[in-house]
């Protein structure tokens, strides 16, 4: 759902929150997107990135401000500049944002969009199949100022 830069400061449902760097809103209880989440932090040398899980109270009215279910996370979401990017325009600008070489990823964008999203959709449909559930990651003491609790 398309709305405009910062669209969330106007809703009375979703927390104020430090909204100054790119937000990563992921399924805290997916070990798939728990591991992107720790690949980003390993590559993210500009430490440009911070996370929140899409199961805290921000992450679900998050969900809800854009329309999507806030218990069916089929979708991270990326929150930069104040807009918010979903399945294939989201991963891929979370990974071209790690800088070289995985800027090289913006080449992905030339695929047409129905293609990439039901590429990423079947992954995202099928993430717990291949993966699994957990807990909610618990980041190291290091790790934890880039996390919106």
């Amino acid at each position: 759902m398309t709305r405009a830069a910062y669209s969330y400061r106007d809703d009375a449902d979703v927390p104020d929150f430090a909204d100054d760097q790119p937000l990563i809103v992921f399924d805290g209880e997916c070990v798939f997107c728990s591991g992107w989440v720790k690949f980003v932090l390993k590559h993210d040398s500009e430490r440009r990135y911070r996370f929140l899980a899409a199961q805290t109270p921000l992450g679900e009215a998050l969900y809800r401000h854009y329309g999507l279910n806030e218990r069916d996370y089929e979708t991270n979401i990326l929150i930069e500049g104040g807009r918010a990017f979903f399945k294939s325009d989201g991963t891929i600008r979370m990974v071209a944002g790690l800088g070289f070489p995985y800027s090289l990823a913006k080449v992905f964008r030339l695929l047409p969009r129905r293609l990439a999203d039901a590429l990423y959709e079947f992954i995202a449909r099928n993430r717990l199949k291949i993966a699994g559930r957990q807990s909610c990651m618990v980041p190291t003491a290091e790790q934890r100022s880039r996390f919106i609790a």
